[in-house]
């Protein structure tokens, strides 16, 4: 997970201690993951049986991690050392795939 001190990030429009000196723009991190047959299978046993389907949790948290990685490389790259308004959004893309999307607004800060 991403640290404060290494890269800040709010869903707030500004982060307290800082002020924006620079608004770079619109970033973004996508990913999409696949189920396994496993995954599906297990999936299947647990909806008869109820529970946590504990494949999709992992597949889902490290695709929330990977599509927030990816939304600050796109900040680096265009100059900024924080990002504000993160919003995070999924959706199925088929029957097996699912979609993650992390975006905000890239920006330079400085501490006040």
């Amino acid at each position: 997970m991403v640290k404060m001190e290494e890269f800040p990030m709010s869903s707030a429009n500004y982060i307290s201690g800082y002020k924006i000196v620079e608004n770079k723009g619109f970033v973004y991190g996508l990913t999409v993951r696949a189920r396994g047959i496993g995954g599906d299978i297990g999936a299947g046993i647990k909806g008869l049986l109820g529970g946590e389907i504990k494949q999709y949790v992992s597949m889902m948290e490290d695709s929330r991690e990977e599509s927030i990685q990816r939304c600050i490389e796109h900040a680096k790259e265009m100059g900024a050392n924080a990002i504000i308004s993160v919003r995070m959004d999924s959706d199925s893309i088929s029957q097996n795939m699912q979609e993650v999307l992390t975006y905000g607004t890239a920006v330079v800060i400085e501490k006040e």
